[in-house]
């Protein structure tokens, strides 16, 4: 992808004064407090010649993409403006360039531009084909037994029209004081004020009693919203993700995609007088934020915070102390580690249980296995290879939820199981003692046998690193990378600055920030994301390992 600026800068840092437009050859300065008043005028003479050679290069980039402007080139022909923005639309539809705009946000110049450049370069929604997925006719095929019951052979085609019935999603929560904010994007039909519609992950009626049509910080009071609008709904109870359909329509939009947490951290309040307040925060924060978890530890009853990095945890520990008014006593950052199999492992397992009376009776066979782990951390697959009604239908869902219950903690370090493929082909039942409640305790306990056979190996999570420094650091920085165990996949030097991009585990970067701040002179900065889970080399699996147990014999020792 080429990027292709379509201004040049006239002025930088403080004497940064506007830009001039290399498609309609215009100056455009910005006046008023907020930079909210666009001036097209004359460009000035300093900055003609460079606007003649930008010009020049951008309409030549651009003839690689159109036959015809590569003719009016040739011919020395004036281009129509209209023609300018067509080819530049096209291209960069078909991932051909990426149009670059100028301006600073901290002034509010450039704003109006780029949002313009937004209408007009990139895709419309009725440039886009949408589906949702009809849930009424997979739960029909789900009950007459069919073989492909999966989301995506159900998927029926929406309309961009106001006229159709109703579908459209909650994307975003916001809570306030006087109730929840939901933003809302309208995929087909219309949302009217005090009219209900039905959320069709929870099947309950919902009425939308005010609509807003948000403006940066102000709102704007309005009786419906049609197809295509974006609007947001005040005071009703939902969660990010939800599909909001008329009566008689029961789609599901694709949800949301929220990778699993990385990294957890204990809080609690310094004093008795915070609780109510933390717990209101991070239970706000919780529905705001998809990717922000919270949970209770069973065994310390601490409450436990997680999300995609220390960063995003910081982040939120901040809000707490400035917005809540909390000051809070906050545990050391916890890698969230899995465990894996690593051999296939036959399983043989009854579970036999006499008591007086009817008593519990289950036998299982089969095979637990490792599969590839996907790049959240997570795969489970359980395979019902039962012929002959060696066990009864209705017990083998419970034999599916044992499993699943044991995968919650691992034999290594009580960490999460995944990775897991469980088959089950034989086994055998008691026409009096057997149970779904039987058949569950022993896909559990089998489960949990079967795993400690598995030469169970640690996964971590490994980050997407890129690091930016000048480059007379590139040595040292480099070097400390390899020393965290990561891996340097490209490097390349623009300008005087020395760039890395690189995958490092998560667990070899806390307080990289401050790391990286001493070994630059302040001068350095770096992103990171995660990117998947791997396995953890032997020798740090056994540390791990250790210091978790440690940490648990310490806890019990002091409960």
């Amino acid at each position: 992808v080429v990027p292709l600026p379509l201004q040049i800068p006239m002025g930088e840092g403080a004497q940064f004064e506007g830009v001039v437009d290399l498609v309609t050859m215009q100056s455009i300065t910005y006046e008023g407090e907020q930079g909210e008043k666009e001036i097209y005028g004359e460009i000035p003479e300093q900055f003609k010649a460079a606007a003649d050679d930008a010009r020049a290069t951008m309409l030549e980039t651009l003839s690689m993409f159109s036959d015809d402007l590569m003719v009016a080139l040739l011919e020395e022909a004036e281009v129509p403006v209209d023609d300018i923005y067509k080819v530049i639309r096209q291209a960069t539809l078909s991932h051909e360039i990426t149009p670059v705009m100028m301006g600073t946000a901290f002034k509010n110049k450039g704003v109006q531009t780029l949002l313009d450049a937004v209408v007009r370069y990139l895709p419309s929604p009725l440039d886009r084909e949408i589906s949702a997925i009809d849930l009424d006719a997979q739960q029909k095929a789900i009950k007459a037994g069919a073989d492909d019951t999966d989301s995506e052979s159900f998927r029926t085609k929406l309309s961009h029209s106001s006229d159709k019935p109703l579908v459209a999603m909650a994307f975003k929560i916001v809570d306030e004081t006087f109730g929840q904010l939901t933003y809302m994007r309208i995929y087909q039909g219309k949302i009217e004020k005090g009219q209900s519609y039905i959320n069709t992950r929870t099947g309950n009626s919902t009425r939308f009693g005010r609509l807003v049509r948000m403006h940066a910080d102000s709102r704007e009071d309005v009786d419906c919203g049609e197809a295509g609008d974006i609007i947001a709904a005040v005071g009703m109870e939902c969660a990010s993700g939800d599909t909001f359909c008329s009566d008689g329509v029961n789609y599901a939009l694709e949800s949301i995609f929220v990778p699993e947490p990385v990294i957890r951290l204990s809080i609690e309040p310094l004093d008795r007088d915070g609780a109510d307040r933390l717990a209101k925060a991070i239970q706000r924060f919780n529905r705001e934020d998809p990717t922000f978890h919270v949970m209770t530890d069973e065994e310390t009853n601490q409450t436990i915070i997680a999300g995609m990095g220390q960063l995003h945890l910081d982040v939120y520990i901040e809000r707490i102390k400035r917005e809540y008014k909390v000051e809070c006593i906050v545990g050391e950052p916890r890698v969230a580690y899995r465990e894996t199999p690593t051999i296939p492992v036959e399983y043989n397992h009854k579970h036999k249980k006499q008591t007086g009376g009817s008593g519990q009776y289950a036998h299982v066979v089969g095979k637990i296995e490792p599969m590839p782990v996907d790049n959240d951390g997570d795969t489970y697959e359980f395979v019902n290879a039962i012929s002959q009604g060696r066990i009864p239908r209705e017990y083998i869902p419970a034999v599916d939820k044992g499993f699943q219950r044991a995968l919650v903690k691992g034999p290594l370090c009580e960490c999460e199981v995944v990775g897991v493929k469980a088959t089950l082909s034989d086994g055998s039942y008691h026409d009096v003692d057997s149970s779904e409640m039987a058949f569950n305790i022993a896909g559990f306990n089998c489960m949990r046998e079967t795993l400690k056979k598995s030469n169970m190996a640690l996964l971590e999570p490994i980050m997407n690193l890129e690091v930016e420094v000048p480059e007379e650091f590139q040595g040292p920085v480099s070097g400390h990378i390899a020393q965290k165990r990561g891996v340097i996949n490209t490097s390349e030097t623009r300008m005087g600055t020395s760039i890395f991009i690189a995958e490092v585990p998560l667990a070899s970067m806390f307080d990289y920030a401050n790391e990286l701040r001493s070994m630059t002179q302040g001068k350095g900065g770096f992103s990171m994301e995660f990117s998947r889970y791997a396995q953890v080399p032997r020798n740090i699996q056994e540390e791990v390992v250790a210091r978790r147990l440690k940490e648990k014999e310490e806890r019990m020792a002091t409960a």
